[in-house]
């Protein structure tokens, strides 16, 4: 017996954009974070090897934001391997896939007068997503499950749909630098008018696609 259309119809495979910062955006922010070196000491401030959280801190960032510094920051800047987000930018994260997303509250102040409220922020889920059998990539792999991808830049990427289930924004396996979000985020970040990002090109080499 012949299938039904019904039958036959396959799920429509899910919109996904690489997420970055908005490139049209040439100079920094004016921020700074005041007590990095009691922090970090003075070092990049890094999420743990092996899973995406804030490393332990002895005190919350201090967040100084002023004019005197540069730009009014957006609502996404990139700070060390995290992010600085602004309280919207946080509740729409929170809003569309409150599991995939972690976020601590920042000290703001200005020279003059109040300041907007800051948090940093992390994608924390990571998902096992990419097909290495389907996907033209160089895999670096000591043995451990710490291994990467060499030569990313000019690497293509298969997913496996599967293993993104009911996940809005997620970092691959293998490949935590890059960002992954679906069409559901998109619009939602485009309908709260958050500014600082970028949507592109998930598979392969970045293009912007502008939100």
């Amino acid at each position: 017996m012949a299938a039904s259309p019904t039958e036959r119809r396959k799920p429509k495979a899910p919109k996904l954009y690489r997420v970055g910062l908005d490139f049209r955006i040439h100079t920094p922010p004016g921020l700074e974070m005041e007590n990095i070196v009691v922090l970090s000491g003075n070092r990049p401030l890094m999420s743990p090897r092996g899973k995406r959280c804030f490393p332990p801190l002895s005190e919350p960032p201090r967040l100084l934001i002023d004019k005197s510094l540069g730009r009014p920051p957006v609502d996404w800047e990139l700070f060390h391997d995290f992010w600085l987000v602004s309280d919207r930018m946080k509740s729409v994260l929170e809003a569309v896939d409150r599991e995939g997303v972690a976020f601590l509250k920042c000290e703001t102040r200005s020279l003059n007068g109040s300041a907007p409220v800051y948090w940093l922020g992390d994608i924390v889920r990571q998902l096992d997503v990419i097909d290495e059998e389907k996907s033209n990539v160089e895999i670096l792999d000591d043995g451990t499950d710490f291994r990467r991808y060499s030569n990313v830049a000019i690497s293509s990427f298969v997913f496996r749909e599967e293993a993104i289930g009911s996940a809005h924004i997620f970092r691959p396996r293998f490949l935590e630098t890059r960002i992954i979000c679906d069409q559901a985020m998109k619009d939602a970040c485009k309908a709260a008018g958050l500014r600082g990002l970028s949507f592109g090109d998930p598979y392969g080499n970045y293009k912007n696609l502008r939100p």
